[in-house]
């Protein structure tokens, strides 16, 4: 068996919905699957999701109070008062901000921005930042991507003669700032159709009513916002990722041509993937790392070698990022497994000093995926006798919910059931550890500890097409509450299997069933290599794709996952470096089978001989209990009865047959009756012969070996034909007649024989059909020793 890392989770459709979408749209089956699975179940939601160009943007005048802001707008416009806009410095903060600054100034407002220093302001609105606004002369500031909870700020800037218009996306809380009006849709009483907008999505709706028209120029910027902000992609924002995408693929801006430079991007194929991993963490980097400014003016400059010098400095400040995170993780990694193993951790809290509180929301997000628990991540400010902290959860733990049984010692946190941030005081991060661990004791199973995965569909090697994959396609651009489809193909054989990579740590596979074929790649699957024995039946998941390669193109599947549901043989007959097999089997899962103890010092393996389950009788293998374990038969039986019965009352998932054999009896074959009448001959001849001196020379002379000579004397030794006497053997003295089957020696020579042709020179596929015999208790035990 494979365990697949992740459980499986397929969702249940209804077969009639299916049904009826792929005759009315044409679709097919995997498609149409898809549809319903997201929800768009009927004829006409599905035909709006597949051509969202076909529709139109909501009127921006539907959100509550956006004729009061577009009004005060025009008048400080018209007044030439200087607008200040406020944004947050994360990449939908830093969209937001180029669109509400673009169409001011293209409206002809005197109007510049502000993005708070995360380190030294903190996120969102501030005090002192509006007094400096009002000292510099500003007289309207509008917020971006942020605001909605500035409650003592929106009184601070009546206080100071500043009026306030807050466009935000975020939860709004049950009191709303005394702002001169709040663009939201999701503000209570709110008529908005759509109230999903991001940050960004919401700036473009004011830009579009400030203008009086779709600005479309700016959709490359709003589709950058749109996705790195996580967001559902249906309703209006799949029209903005659609359309927005396609403005990337045409933009002329210079500053996204400089960074698609720097991240080795050809423009024509850019897609949701490209600006949810390349584009959006370069700018998600600036803010993480410094000042978010930067990465404002690189989205307004006109300058194409201004762009370059200020991508130039963004892709040092996100490579800095990468290593700072790749440090950060190994450290707090080697945190957990030293002091607070998951095993007693149902949530991990990971504190230390000098962390950089711009990444712990990535290295939480790490942790995460290594360890599958709920994780915060607290950076530790001694002076200040603070810890500042990013939490990421999993599914069945709301973080939400059980971070506020704990706001007696969280005078600062948000977020919502799988994200927070928090602030704490330093001596009570030993207590939130304490309280969020019990809370997950009561309310966490084990297996809620697995990761899930959910599959859309299940399909077969004959469902997968380059048509079906263009069709499924037409779902696209993917993201949140419209992930990339995950299918899952079970009953798979192998063509063929390779290690790729410099360091060999990912895998190829060519996958068979019936007479299709099917390419795949598994990035960081390496591993799977040694754990996959021929003649496997394989079940994976993954994202179907179209590999273009020399001009030509063929469907694949970039794999996820990967299972076995059947036991699995590993044929290790011969292997000599015993050490090396032994080091790639899971030590918790491997149970070490010797049927003779000599083999611990033969094989070299006195080192694990504690390991070791010595099994010389059927007492001693009626013992052992297998389940999911990886059973490793070191050498031989002399009866390959044990073998029946040491798994007769269970069957382990995986056996590896190296069936180690010092005596090679197959090979030595037993004399035949001619050897032993001459023989005979020769000692009724000879008289008493010393065959401790002799034996040698005789077999020798006669072609043979020594052990045939040997084996022979004992033969007629135990029949009683011949008496052996201080090393000389003799004829008996009127011997009784019988069968030299009738010796003991003679029989064990004759069933070591039959047990290594079974076991040790048999085809991977006899001996695989003979356990699979044993497996289904179709072999009795009476079958075994014969």
């Amino acid at each position: 068996m494979l365990q697949s890392k992740t459980r499986w989770k397929l969702s249940e459709n209804s077969i009639d919905k299916i049904n009826l979408l792929e005759k009315e749209l044409q679709a097919s089956p995997l498609v149409a699957s898809l549809l319903v699975n997201r929800g768009i179940d009927s004829v006409e939601s599905a035909k709006a999701f597949l051509q969202p160009d076909q529709l139109n943007f909501h009127d921006p005048f539907l959100l509550d109070e956006m004729d009061i802001a577009i009004e005060r707008i025009e008048k400080a416009i018209h007044q030439n008062e200087h607008i200040l806009v406020f944004g947050d410095y994360d990449a939908d903060g830093v969209s937001s901000t180029t669109v509400m600054l673009t169409a001011l100034r293209e409206k002809g407002a005197v109007a510049d921005f502000y993005i708070p220093n995360r380190f030294s302001e903190g996120y969102g609105p501030n005090e002192n930042a509006f007094k400096w606004a009002k000292k510099e002369g500003y007289s309207l500031i509008i917020t971006v991507d942020t605001g909605i909870s500035a409650l003592h700020e929106a009184q601070v800037a009546k206080e100071l003669g500043l009026d306030l218009i807050i466009t935000d996306h975020h939860e709004p809380g049950p009191e709303l700032p005394a702002a001169i009006a709040i663009i939201h849709p999701k503000k209570p009483n709110s008529q908005y159709p759509f109230q999903e907008l991001a940050g960004v999505g919401v700036a473009f709706k004011v830009a579009h009513a400030l203008l009086g028209e779709v600005p479309t120029s700016l959709l490359d910027v709003v589709v950058i916002g749109t996705i790195a902000d996580l967001v559902p992609l249906h309703g209006e924002n799949r029209l903005l990722a659609k359309k927005g995408i396609t403005a990337l693929r045409e933009t002329d801006r210079p500053g996204i041509l400089a960074l698609l430079k720097k991240a080795r991007i050809e423009q024509s194929e850019l897609n949701e993937e490209t600006v949810g991993f390349a584009i959006a963490p370069r700018i998600n980097a600036v803010g993480r790392l410094e000042s978010a400014d930067p990465a404002v003016h690189l989205l307004m400059t006109n300058d194409a070698e201004e762009a370059l010098m200020i991508a130039d400095e963004i892709d040092e400040l996100n490579k800095e990022r990468q290593r700072l995170v790749s440090q950060m993780t190994e450290e707090a990694i080697k945190e957990v497994e030293e002091f607070y193993h998951p095993s007693t951790n149902p949530v991990l809290v990971i504190a230390r000093e000098g962390w950089n509180a711009g990444v712990i929301g990535i290295v939480a997000s790490r942790l995460v995926d290594r360890f599958y628990r709920p994780t915060i991540i607290l950076s530790i400010d001694r002076e200040k006798g603070v810890a500042k902290g990013s939490a990421r959860s999993i599914e069945g733990f709301n973080l939400y919910e059980s971070l506020s049984t704990c706001r007696d010692i969280l005078p600062h946190f948000g977020g919502h059931p799988m994200a927070a941030g928090m602030t704490l005081q330093l001596e009570h991060v030993g207590e939130l550890r304490t309280r969020l661990n019990t809370i997950a004791n009561e309310v966490l199973q084990p297996e809620d500890f697995q990761a899930i995965t959910n599959i859309d569909a299940i399909c077969s090697l004959h469902d997968i097409s380059i048509e079906s994959i263009m069709q499924m396609e037409q779902l696209a651009p993917f993201g949140m509450g419209n992930p990339k489809p995950k299918v899952m193909i079970e009953d798979l054989g192998i063509s063929s299997i390779r290690k790729i990579g410099s360091e060999q740590n990912h895998i190829k596979i060519v996958f068979s069933q019936d007479d299709y074929t099917l390419d795949s790649v598994g990035f960081g699957l390496g591993h799977v290599y040694e754990n996959i024995s021929p003649l496997s039946k394989i079940s994976v998941v993954g994202e179907l794709s179209i590999n273009e390669w020399n001009n030509s193109r063929k469907p694949q599947i970039m794999l996820q996952d990967i299972a076995i549901n059947e036991w699995q043989l590993f044929d290790s007959r011969g292997m000599k470096n015993i050490s090396a097999l032994l080091g790639k089997i899971e030590k918790d899962k491997r149970r070490l089978i010797a049927f003779s103890a000599d083999t611990i010092d033969k094989l070299n393996l006195s080192n694990i001989h504690d390991e070791i389950i010595i099994i010389e009788k059927h007492e001693d293998a009626l013992m052992q209990q297998f389940h999911s374990d990886y059973v490793v038969l070191l050498d031989l039986p002399q009866d390959e009865s044990l073998i029946k019965t040491l798994f007769n009352t269970t069957f382990p998932s995986r056996i590896y047959s190296l069936f180690y054999n010092d005596q090679d009896h197959f090979f030595s074959t037993i004399p035949t009756r001619e050897h032993f009448k001459w023989f005979y001959a020769f000692l009724a001849k000879k008289g008493p012969f010393d065959i401790s001196r002799y034996s040698e020379e005789l077999a020798k002379n006669r072609g043979w070996s020594k052990e045939t000579i040997d084996f022979m004397s004992k033969v007629f030794f135990e029949l009683e034909f011949v008496k052996i006497d201080k090393g000389f053997i003799s004829l008996s003295n009127q011997p009784s007649k019988r069968d030299l089957t009738e010796s003991r020696t003679y029989q064990l020579k004759e069933k070591q024989i039959k047990l290594e042709n079974k076991l040790l020179y048999s085809s991977y596929q006899q001996l695989k059909d003979w356990f699979d015999l044993l497996n289904k208790g179709s072999l009795s035990l009476e079958e075994a020793v014969i």
